[in-house]
């Protein structure tokens, strides 16, 4: 009886309820400041090429500079008068840093100058009077910066000939611009007519299949592959393929989607080290590296949540890092938050609890195989129970 018990005994203890791991985020989070007392309805903001500075955009005309370094010190803070009451919604920084522009509301096209911190109108601007403009990019060899608006429109700006008008356009609103770090190729997000790839000398194509999306943004975080990646509403990733001798012909790489998270896409931002930050709401964000096709769970909305009920419950608007991991969160309220990684574990990637899933069904499955193989009793229990005895 000492065989049937034992193995009894061992069964008994595989089938007992197994506990798996849970996800949690590696990384530390601090509300170090707040830019105001009220809502400043912050909408967007770039980091500087150098890295020093982060220009922020928002509601009736704000504009603010703040250091990338040190985000919670205010005496480093350089407050921009617009002169204007419409709403911001993008900027952009020209390649060598020296301008920025500034775009929104009623055709608002605005000109930062970072030696003496002016902001001027941009030439041409009467062109885009009334329309509500979205986005804007400058192209890396920043002869040309291209202007998004909400009617589908597609402009091109340069400062010897002002604002002009793309061909090739449809109706659904510019989501976002962005362009590869070293060709002047360009990719444009729209909200329900697809995605589009703008060629250097300014042709417009959208890539057929993407229609059916909502694309809330691109980035073409890493310079050494000739691809951008959009982001559409559903957890949605899709990787461009971009031919740089006749971007016409791009193509795409199958779509990813993250099954296994709550929640949806906002924006974007660029990470460290050639990957794409991706806000979410509620109050997370993932890491997507384009190098391995690979996304990561990064801040959790819960464990944010349990952090502070009160700055998770706003939009992210901007993030960027200093380091791998290490940086600042800024809400469209105005807080300023740091993040930094607490843990040495490895990053948990999104499959991770498929994986730990798989682990828990097929340890105890393999080692109750390898039990019954082993013990003519629970053989001949089978086989009497399945009346293939012998008799």
């Amino acid at each position: 009886m000492r065989g049937p018990l034992f193995v009894g005994f061992l069964l008994a203890i595989l089938l007992l309820p197994s506990v798996p791991a849970q996800p949690e985020s590696l990384i530390q989070l601090e509300l170090v400041d707040t830019l105001g007392d009220s809502d400043l309805g912050i909408n967007a903001g770039k980091v500087s090429p150098n890295g020093l500075s982060v220009m922020l955009v928002g509601e009736d005309g704000y504009a603010h500079l703040l250091s990338a370094n040190n985000a919670e010190d205010r005496g480093q803070d350089i407050e921009l008068n617009t002169a204007r009451n419409a709403a911001l919604h993008d900027v952009s920084w020209h390649p060598r840093g020296e301008t920025a522009l500034l775009t929104g509301e009623l055709g608002v096209a605005l000109r930062y100058t970072a030696e003496n911190h002016a902001i001027s109108t941009v030439n041409g601007s009467g062109s885009i009077v009334g329309l509500h403009m979205t986005a804007v990019e400058w192209r890396p060899a920043g002869d040309y910066a291209y202007f998004g608006a909400a009617d589908g429109t597609v402009w091109k700006f340069s400062e010897g000939s002002g604002m002009e008008a793309i061909e090739g356009t449809r109706s659904s609103e510019i989501s976002d611009i962005a362009c590869h770090r070293n060709q002047n190729v360009c990719v444009v997000t729209t909200l329900s007519d697809g995605l589009a790839v703008l060629s250097s000398n300014h042709q417009l194509t959208f890539l057929s299949g993407t229609a059916g999306e909502t694309w809330v943004g691109v980035d073409c975080a890493d310079p050494t592959l000739n691809e951008c990646v959009g982001f559409a509403s559903g957890l949605k990733t899709q990787a461009i393929r971009l031919d740089m001798v006749d971007p016409s012909k791009s193509t795409l790489r199958a779509m990813m989607q993250l099954s296994m998270l709550e929640g949806d896409f906002t924006g974007v931002s660029r990470g460290y080290d050639g990957t794409t930050l991706i806000h979410m709401a509620p109050f997370s964000t993932i890491r997507q590296q384009p190098l391995i096709s690979e996304a990561f769970a990064q801040i959790v909305a819960q464990d944010a949540v349990a952090w502070d009920p009160v700055v998770s419950g706003r939009s992210i608007e901007v993030v960027w890092e200093n380091g791998h991991q290490e940086g600042f969160i800024i809400t469209s309220f105005g807080n300023i938050v740091s993040f930094e990684t607490f843990s040495e574990e490895v990053e948990l990637d999104l499959m991770s609890i498929a994986v730990m899933a798989a682990v828990t069904i097929s340890v105890p499955g393999v080692v109750i195989g390898l039990i019954y193989m082993n013990s003519p009793y629970l053989q001949n229990k089978y086989l009497k129970l399945r009346g293939l005895d012998k008799k």
